[in-house]
């Protein structure tokens, strides 16, 4: 079973990138983030004819999660079923395999409202995971905003005094896995960087300036069948590429 994480930063600009990359490389579950779409201009019937069903929490041009799967979808959640209007996180099963694909607030800066929203957020998602069934595998993906640690950074000078990087951001990464979960690159690829964004506007990626904050953590059973996991950096070639390239992983089910 082939699962996918990318933030696509808008389905709307580009789609003929993201269905051609589903048609080459046919995962069975796909998360994505930053749809930037609502449901009305969601491609529901395009992703059908490639195979997959789709759950999608849109918010017109900003933020917005889907979940695709070829291998079943059910008992979809949207939100944590709080008032949180902000569409950043949707659940399903597919497979018999809960997924959940996140798009964690950016947090702005250290002294914006906004950083304290993210670590709101990160314990919210925190707790949703803590209550789950132990029984059935889980796999979280998505854009945490968060790099775990310097390794996932080319140069945590750079950030120094910023979000991404700053130390209750990663606490809340480690209280996450400490759910019981792992970070599945990270524990199959320990000493490599592994970027997945890179700022496109300075040509950045071609610096190999970047950071690891696109993350597919897992149960540790499901660690166990994992045979592999990759940053597909091939995504982020040609015209109009995202900023991030999507996180795979591939699972003995």
């Amino acid at each position: 079973m082939i699962v996918a994480t990318w933030n696509v930063n808008s389905l709307t600009a580009r789609w003929s990138r993201v269905e051609e990359w589903l048609r080459a490389k046919s995962p069975d579950v796909l998360l994505i983030q930053e749809t930037k779409q609502n449901d009305e201009k969601y491609p529901f019937a395009a992703l059908r004819a490639l195979g997959y069903e789709s759950a999608h929490y849109g918010q017109g041009q900003w933020n917005g999660v889907a979940i695709l799967s070829k291998v079943g979808l059910s008992d979809v959640v949207r939100g944590f079923g709080d008032d949180d209007a902000e569409a950043r996180f949707i659940g399903a099963t597919c497979a018999d395999v809960r997924v959940y694909s996140c798009y964690v607030p950016n947090g702005r800066a250290l002294d914006d409202p906004h950083y304290a929203y993210k670590l709101a957020w990160l314990a919210k998602l925190r707790d949703l995971l803590a209550a789950r069934d132990r029984d059935q595998h889980v796999v979280v993906g998505g854009d945490f905003n968060v790099a775990p640690s310097d390794l996932d950074c080319y140069d945590p000078s750079v950030f120094e005094g910023g979000t991404h990087v700053s130390e209750p951001e990663r606490e809340a990464i480690r209280a996450i896995e400490a759910t019981g979960l792992v970070d599945l690159t990270r524990s199959m690829h320990p000493d490599e960087a592994n970027f997945t964004w890179w700022d496109y506007r300075n040509g950045s990626f071609h610096r190999g300036w970047g950071l690891r904050i696109d993350l597919l953590l897992v149960d540790p059973a499901l660690r166990a069948k994992a045979t592999s996991s990759y940053v597909d950096r091939e995504a982020r070639k040609g015209e109009k590429p995202s900023d991030h390239v999507p996180v795979v992983a591939d699972f003995a089910l």
